[in-house]
Order: structure tokens, then C-alpha cells, then sequence
């Protein structure tokens, strides 16, 4: 009799919305609470669009140098590991061999059921490098384009998030008028933003839209203050 066959439907973009994530998320609130700032100590919409834009250049490029990076480094620390596994294994292969039999018996398996695992792994030492990093270690290969990817994500979604709280201050000459638009538009983008990725991360929707648009909205009211104060 046919079986319907089993298909799993599994997230696999993680590190693309983890990126895209770290970059709408700052690129809403930094550009937001600098907005905010200024209009505080002065009313030209034209002063606040001019240092936006430059905060979002700046900080697109610094955000996505930081993913690239950050992405190096984990190609890097894979490489530096997987080449230590590999001279660990050629000059101390019975250490090896008893940190396999460890490993598998705290995962529940007795010692007789682990002997043939680490057997089989011996003879096949790629397999017995690539076993230890995965369960010893906690690697996985990253993907060599990583560093590159994460860059251009992280910048772009910086400078999409950036330009939402500085697109009511291009339609107006006024500063303080433009500044509640601004709080409305933005904490609009905030609370969809944290809704969305809620729904990614397994939260509580609501839970993250509302915890995201106030973190933004204390940034903003923070800076708003500060410009306040001292101008």
C-alpha cells in the first residue's frame, strides 16, 4: 500500500532574516531617535534630513563591515578548528576515539552500543573530523559567501529601515511639524517590524511588536529630551 510520503517544512533563511533583523531594527531606531534629537533643538526639516541621510550612510556601512566580519570570523574559527580535529585524530586517535564513546553515552547509549559507532568512525576519519566538530564542537560549515551576503543584507536593510522615520521631514519645512508624522509613522513600522519577526523567532507577536516600538519610542523620547535640555 503507497505511503504518503513525510515532507518537513523547515525555516532555512535564518542568518538571512537574523541579518535583516539586526539592520531594519537600527536602521528604524538610531535614525529615529536622531531625528527626534534634532528636532528638539531646531526646526529645519532640511538640517534634520541632511544629518539623516549622512547617519545612514555612516551607518549602513559600519553595520554591514560589522556583518562582514563577523561572517570572516566564522569561516575562520571553522577552518582553525576543522584543522585541529584533523591533527588531533592523525596524533591521538585513541583520545579521540574515548571523547566519541563520552560524547555518545551522555546522549543515552551504553558503552556496547557506542563501540561499533566509534569503530565505523575510525575507519573513516573525514567523517570522524566532520562528527566532532558537529557534536563536540557545535560547527557547522559556514557558507564561504556568508561575509558578503551578510554585508548587503545588513546595509540595505539599514538604510530601508532609515529613510521610514526621515520621510515625513522631506515633505514639510517644519521641523516640529514633521516630528509627530515621524513618531506616528515610525512606531507604525516599529510595531509591524516586531510583529514579523515574532513570527520568525517563534514569540508572542503582539508581545514583540509592542516590547520593539518601545525601545524605539524610549530612544527617540530620550534623545528628544537630551536636544530639549540643552538647546
Amino acid at each position: 500500500m503507497p505511503l504518503t510520503p513525510h515532507v518537513e517544512q523547515h525555516f532555512t533563511a535564518g542568518a538571512v532574516v537574523r541579518d535583516a533583523v539586526i539592520g531594519i531594527s537600527d536602521g528604524l531606531t538610531v535614525p529615529f531617535a536622531l531625528a527626534a534629537g534634532l528636532s528638539g533643538a531646531v526646526d529645519s526639516t532640511a538640517l534634520v534630513v541632511t544629518a539623516g541621510l549622512a547617519e545612514i550612510a555612516a551607518g549602513s556601512i559600519a553595520m554591514g563591515l560589522g556583518g562582514y566580519l563577523a561572517g570572516k570570523s566564522d569561516v575562520e574559527h571553522y577552518a582553525n578548528e576543522r584543522a585541529r580535529e584533523e591533527l588531533e585524530i592523525a596524533e591521538k586517535p585513541d583520545v579521540e576515539a574515548a571523547e566519541v564513546m563520552a560524547l555518545l553515552q551522555s546522549h543515552g547509549l551504553t558503552a556496547e552500543e557506542s563501540a561499533p559507532v566509534v569503530q565505523a568512525l575510525r575507519q573513516r576519519p573525514a567523517a570522524w573530523r566532520d562528527f566532532m566538530l558537529r557534536f563536540e564542537l557545535g560547527l557547522q560549515q559556514p557558507d564561504p559567501a556568508r561575509a558578503r551576503t551578510s554585508a548587503f543584507v545588513i546595509g540595505g536593510a539599514y538604510v530601508a529601515g532609515g529613510f521610514i522615520p526621515l520621510l515625513p521631514y522631506m515633505g514639510t519645512a517644519s521641523a516640529s511639524a514633521a516630528l509627530p508624522w515621524s513618531v506616528g509613522v515610525t512606531l507604525l513600522a516599529l510595531g509591524v517590524f516586531g510583529f514579523v519577526k515574532g513570527r520568525f523567532t517563534g514569540a508572542r507577536p503582539w508581545k514583540s511588536a509592542l516590547q520593539t516600538m518601545l525601545i524605539g519610542g524610549l530612544a527617540a523620547a530620550a534623545a528628544f529630551a537630551i536636544a530639549r535640555a540643552v538647546s
